[in-house]
């Protein structure tokens, strides 16, 4: 054997072997390990729980509903609905009487803003709410309640 050796021969021969069973098997515990910590998907929760979660309730006139919860390590309600523009600051006013005034410098799409943060011993579970409101044309408010604790 002109000066090879075996061990040489077998190593470079099976080392794309082990390489590329490792690789599979990386990928595949890395699959495995990355659906475990997956973000959990929001799930539809009675609008009050959601609202009161943030101390509010549905104002009224609110219509088009739909609320939902994502808890994983943190716990955030949300809360969508329409209300008539008018209605809009005198529930703020109502269900928060010592908030700010609500500002018009919000994000886009928003037009009327209000961020809160909450003290324990204020009743409310959540530890901030944000209320964001974009006007419509038909004399309503598009209204995305959040209230967040983590």
């Amino acid at each position: 054997m002109s000066g090879r050796r075996p061990g040489a021969i077998a190593l470079v021969l099976c080392t794309p072997l082990v390489v590329g069973v490792g690789t599979v098997a990386a990928v595949t515990g890395w699959g495995y390990a990355q659906e475990a910590y997956d973000v959990p998907r929001p799930t539809a929760v009675p609008c009050a729980r959601a609202l009161g979660y943030g101390g509010a309730t549905l104002p009224a006139g609110a219509h088009g509903a739909q609320c939902t919860v994502v808890s994983w390590q943190d716990t955030e309600y949300y809360a969508r609905f329409r209300v008539p523009r008018a209605e809009l600051r005198k529930w703020l006013k109502t269900t928060y009487p010592d908030a700010p005034e609500p500002s018009t410098q919000c994000r886009p799409p928003y037009d009327l803003c209000l961020g809160l943060g909450f003290l324990e011993g204020d009743g409310v579970e959540a530890d901030t709410a944000e209320v964001d409101a974009r006007f419509t044309k038909a004399g309503d408010a598009e209204v995305l309640f959040s209230a967040f604790a983590g």
